[in-house]
């Protein structure tokens, strides 16, 4: 029966310099160099797992980016998988190497390369190595993309336009005079009514109503027979005043 495949993770570590670096570890046991990995412990996922051991056997904090790839290999307990990720990591380590690490080394790509002592690692690092590289340098213009000031906008040119005038209110209509007895509601528009002397009789409510006196009695007697409304209360304005 088969063993089921050993589960771990790391990370192609990279420190910006001039030169990309990076990071390749010297195991104490068979001191040898190795890219920095390490088993998943239980419910971890793989992910977790690679910050975890790359934090632990090179001592520097790192941010996850991209998969990269996994590698596939026979090891003595039987096979073993590796997921590994981009990093990069800060120019300072925050902890002490862990016991099985006796060293950390900063290389270029293709001297790392040539460090590594396992020919799947060299295969793999070589294959892999120029992707986050070049992952590394698109992120690194994007960032300082972002981080210049953005371009100060041209500020609008004042108009020399005389600004219109401000709304105000109408003015208030001035008060007719209204005789005090036999007053009637007459309607104001625009229809001509027969020249009878009487009130003209709505049913329904007028939509504008003036108070005035019956028109009758003001009305001339050289006025014509038919004479508008309008006209009627014209001539008796006039004859207030």
């Amino acid at each position: 029966m088969a063993r089921t495949p050993a589960m771990a993770a790391g990370g192609i570590v990279l420190r910006q310099a001039k030169t990309p670096l990076v990071a390749v570890v010297r195991l104490r046991k068979r001191n040898e160099w190795v890219l920095p990995k390490g088993k998943l412990d239980d419910g971890e996922t793989p992910r977790a797992a690679a910050e975890r051991e790359v934090l632990e056997e090179t001592g520097h904090a790192v941010s996850v980016h991209e998969f990269l790839g996994t590698l596939v290999y026979e090891a003595r307990g039987g096979s073993k998988v590796v997921h590994y990720w981009r990093m990069e990591a800060g120019n300072a380590p925050v902890r002490e190497l862990m016991r099985d690490v006796r060293a950390v080394d900063w290389l270029p790509l293709g001297d790392a390369v040539a460090r590594l002592s396992r020919g799947y690692e060299r295969a793999f690092l070589e294959n892999v190595g120029p992707i986050a590289l070049s992952a590394a340098a698109y992120a690194a213009t994007a960032r300082r993309a972002r981080a210049k000031p953005a371009a100060e906008k041209p500020r609008a040119r004042r108009s020399t336009a005389t600004p219109p005038p401000a709304a105000t209110e109408p003015p208030s209509q001035p008060e007719l005079p209204v005789a005090q007895d036999d007053r009637a509601v007459v309607m104001i528009d625009a229809v001509e009514a027969e020249a009878n002397g009487d009130a003209m009789q709505c049913d329904a409510a007028p939509p504008f109503a003036l108070e005035v006196e019956p028109l009758a009695a003001a009305e001339p007697a050289q006025t014509p027979a038919r004479k508008s409304l309008i006209q009627k209360m014209r001539d008796w304005l006039l004859q207030l005043a």
